[in-house]
């Protein structure tokens, strides 16, 4: 962390713990390096999932997010420590629970080796002295059922069915990232909703668009790449896909609903980071998002939004939420509704969709909705 660590606040860890790095990223809007908002700096844990390092080098959403609030939380004068998988670039205290992230996500052996990454952190955690633990992982709250330190977990995905059991029978404090998450279990032990969030500036702007709508996620049946595929050819609009297609699951979906497609007017460029997804973000004329779920979230679209680039959308999950229906993009009740969308994608003015994303979703909003709920957390715990 930047500047001298009291020892006597530090948490504690048996494993050695790697130095703080430069993360080489400026302080982000709104927030001041080396200020504590609030009452006094905490000591906070935050746990991220085993299977990207962090900050990723490509698809990564919620890895994306830990980092950013967790460099938020520097920014802000507290003492962070990060717990994941591999090495990370955090100005944060960093602690590998695992030399390297599993290689099985989306196989068989995912199950036990995201148990397997629970019980390394609830070893490392067991002799932490911290405040709170804010835990992204599935598996690891498990490990702090008995734990006298307060732990918060943020939930990433669904909280129907079984997933939502889980939340009932842990009985953590629980975060959503948007109302209509929360509004899916209403009866699950939320403490508050906090919409996730990326550093704005990270993103170029563009005023003046290519011709070509984009699709930029994982090649998976969820998605629905194909559905936006078609709508872009029936628009008459070139149609670009940069997505992540690693997964059994995701290479037997492309073959059978994504290759056929790709022609002249559609062109796949594969999974893309850096400043070419910047480029490529900022430089479309829209982003197509077809969920074919109650997605609790949409990183992708606030990203466009940062880069001024329209979101043509269906009204499902939390996309209507972000997406401001004919301000800052389109959002369709049916999929025949998208190439009439795609496009009128030229009407939404970018710089609407830039200020959306600076008023909205600047990571400094995030940072403040978590130290919120941090402090509501340890207050209650103390009383």
């Amino acid at each position: 962390m930047v500047g001298e660590i009291d020892p006597g606040r530090a948490p504690r860890f048996t494993r050695i713990v790697t130095k703080p790095a430069s993360s080489n990223r400026s302080t982000s809007s709104g927030a001041v390096s080396g200020a504590v908002h609030g009452s006094e700096r905490l000591r906070i844990a935050v746990v991220a999932p085993p299977w990207f390092e962090i900050p990723p080098s490509g698809y990564g959403g919620i890895e994306r997010v830990c980092f950013d609030l967790v460099e938020g939380l520097v920014d802000r004068g507290h003492d962070v420590t990060l717990v994941a998988a591999g090495t990370s670039r955090t100005r944060a205290r960093f602690v590998a629970a695992l030399p390297a992230p599993p290689p099985g996500l989306g196989t068989p052996e995912a199950p036990v080796q995201e148990v397997s990454y629970a019980a390394a952190v609830g070893r490392l955690l067991a002799d932490a002295h911290v405040d709170v633990v804010h835990d992204h992982a599935l598996a690891t709250p498990l490990t702090a059922l008995r734990a006298a330190v307060p732990t918060i977990i943020t939930a990433h995905g669904p909280t129907g069915g079984s997933i939502g059991e889980y939340f009932r029978a842990l009985g953590l404090p629980l975060v959503a990232i948007s109302e209509a998450q929360r509004l899916a279990a209403p009866d699950l032990p939320w403490v508050g909703t906090v919409p996730n969030a990326i550093v704005v500036d990270d993103f170029r702007f563009e005023e003046t668009k290519d011709a070509y709508a984009l699709f930029l996620g994982r090649l998976s049946p969820e998605k629905g790449v194909h559905l936006a595929a078609a709508a872009a050819r029936t628009a008459g609009v070139p149609f670009v896909i940069a997505g992540k297609c690693n997964e059994e699951l995701e290479r037997a979906y492309f073959d059978e609903f994504v290759a056929p497609l790709l022609g002249p007017d559609t062109t796949w460029i594969r999974e893309i980071g850096g400043t070419l997804k910047t480029e490529t973000l900022a430089r479309a004329r829209c982003l197509v998002v077809v969920p074919q779920w109650e997605e609790p979230f949409g990183l992708v679209a606030i990203e466009a939004l940062a880069s001024g680039t329209p979101v043509v959308a269906l009204r499902r999950g939390a996309l209507p939420e972000i997406v401001e229906h004919g301000r800052t993009g389109w959002l369709c009740d049916h999929v025949d509704e998208l190439p009439d969308a795609i496009r009128r994608a030229s009407e939404i003015d970018p710089h609407a969709c830039r200020a959306a994303a600076v008023s909205r979703y600047d990571v400094a909003r995030m940072v403040d909705g978590y130290e919120r709920i941090y402090r509501r957390v340890v207050t209650s715990r103390a009383a």
